[in-house]
């Protein structure tokens, strides 16, 4: 299972549940700073920051118990065994027993679609930042509709979808979404055919806070939807939110290709939205 950056905070809610956070970076590495794992009593481990043999030096450490603790790894670390496959070097705070009401609490906040922080206990980084998971809400019909959906489920994604052929989601013509939560992390994508359906969702979705609007069309297609959108006193500047041609290959013309096309923009647009704020204070 691959999990998701918040999945080892989640673990760590549990008592007798470790928590192993990246407080400094030297050189090049793959994950982020803040980047965690937990470590369970029993030795399964929740989160991934390198290729195993890290995983694995840190649940010894872990398990060790003893005071929470930073370490350094590769570079620079005083385990001349043990070298990172990057070739850098990792400051890693080592905590045995993370409080885990405020991992509690935090995680109640992800809940909430709430971006939150969590204070660590010692180290150069103080505080390690979350923001809430990716949603997708995704509008449309036929099989590009069909393969977004899918795709972005098999990544593990929140999606919600509302097909304009099925009565079972309240979505008809002329008519704004209704009941649907959108916060900053959603990004609204629009699959028609039919572009008569988006002038409704595209006025509702520039009215919300969402960090992506998307919608599939071709050169025609666009230029009618600019002139509707227009007519209908959308500003310019919102209508610059609105990503068209969509997707970072253009011309897809395969469902799944498209799929693959659009996750990969707006999981890019998504990533920048992390806080810089994960560096050690000074």
């Amino acid at each position: 299972m691959i999990h998701d950056d918040r999945a080892a905070l989640r673990a760590a809610c549990q008592p007798g549940v470790g928590l192993c956070t990246i407080a400094g970076i030297e050189g090049s590495f793959s994950r982020r700073m803040g980047a965690q794992l937990a470590v369970a009593p029993d030795g399964s481990i929740t989160g991934s920051l390198a290729d195993g043999c890290l995983e694995r030096q840190l649940a010894a450490e872990v398990l060790a118990g003893g005071e929470r603790r930073v370490m350094r790894f590769g570079a620079g670390s005083s385990l001349i065994d043990f070298r990172l496959p990057c070739g850098g070097g990792l400051d890693i705070l080592i905590d045995p027993a993370p409080d885990h009401a405020a991992c509690s609490a935090a995680a109640a906040a992800l809940d909430r679609r709430e971006a939150v922080s969590l204070v660590l206990p010692c180290g150069p980084l103080k505080e390690r930042h979350f923001i809430p998971a990716l949603r997708l809400l995704l509008f449309g019909e036929g099989p590009e509709l069909d393969a977004l959906a899918m795709l972005a489920r098999a990544a593990g994604l929140e999606v919600e979808t509302f097909n304009k052929d099925s009565g079972a989601n309240g979505l008809s013509l002329g008519r704004a979404p209704v009941g649907v939560a959108v916060d900053q992390w959603c990004a609204v994508i629009l699959l028609f055919h039919d572009h008569e359906w988006e002038q409704a969702i595209l006025e509702w979705a520039l009215a919300t806070p969402a960090f992506f609007i998307g919608a599939q069309g071709g050169g025609p297609a666009r230029a009618e939807r600019r002139e509707r959108l227009l007519r209908a006193g959308v500003a310019e500047d919102q209508l610059a939110r609105i990503a068209s041609p969509i997707g970072i290959v253009r011309h897809s013309r395969e469902p799944v290709a498209l799929a693959l096309s659009i996750l990969a923009s707006v999981v890019g647009e998504y990533e920048a939205l992390h806080p810089h704020a994960l560096l050690p204070a000074r």
